[in-house]
């Protein structure tokens, strides 16, 4: 895979947004996210969260991130309620589980076992269990990969409540409506980097400055909204 060189910038998400990172496979996202939250060495340049320094003090930065991975794993035949007791308890802290279950609609399987949930409450129990600890950073890696339109629906809202309490999100997509709904500004890789950073009206107004056109189609709805206004409330 290309080297992830980290980026010349100063500062790359700030407090309280919602960030996305887009890039073709292979651009290094995930390996850049994989950096930032001090699970691989950090192979040029540097990063700080928060005033931690990530290679000096991993630990210190893992204390105040929540990770949600492409692929997360939880231990069977556990129920959810115990599961999030248990990763608090990792943290040092006590929770209300069930009142953290209710937060992201999953009040009513707190008995269940993580294997018998669907795809999208899997993805919305990685979110909430990512945020015991109240962490200033949550990173997700293309979290709605493989889930149907309601489903990712109801994780841009959810996404968007825990920016709403302060926290910063950083996020990988392949899906370019999801980057332009719920980010506040994009950066674009390729090949390990930052090509381009801005808001996403922004990053559109540059390209019809340089005289891009495409045909005009007016569509009030698409095949979606039909599908989540039949089988969604």
């Amino acid at each position: 895979p290309p080297r992830s060189t980290l980026f010349p910038y100063t500062t790359l998400f700030r407090s309280g947004e919602i960030f996305g990172i887009l890039g073709p496979n292979g651009a290094g996202k995930t390996t850049t996210l994989e950096m930032m939250e001090a699970l691989r060495p950090i192979d040029e340049g540097s990063v700080t969260i928060n005033g931690i320094d990530v290679a000096s003090d991993p630990y210190g930065v893992r204390a105040i991130i929540g990770v949600q991975p492409q692929a997360p794993g939880f231990q069977d035949k556990t129920k959810l309620s115990e599961l999030l007791e248990m990763f608090a308890a990792a943290y040092g802290e006590k929770v209300d589980a069930r009142k953290f279950l209710d937060d992201v609609q999953l009040g009513d399987k707190a008995n269940s076992y993580v294997e018998q949930l669907s795809g999208g409450q899997k993805q919305r129990f990685s979110i909430t269990a990512a945020l015991v600890h109240s962490p200033k950073v949550f990173f997700l890696d293309e979290p709605t990969t493989g889930l149907d339109p309601q489903a990712r629906r109801h994780l841009w809202e959810l996404i968007e409540n825990v920016r709403n309490r302060g926290i910063s999100v950083i996020l990988t997509t392949h899906y370019m409506d999801e980057a332009e709904v719920l980010c506040d500004r994009i950066a674009i890789m390729d090949q390990g980097k930052i090509i381009a950073l801005d808001t996403p009206k922004n990053l559109v107004k540059q390209l019809l400055s340089r005289g891009f056109q495409k045909t005009e189609r007016v569509q009030q709805a698409n095949l979606e909204d039909v599908f989540i206004d039949l089988t969604g409330k």
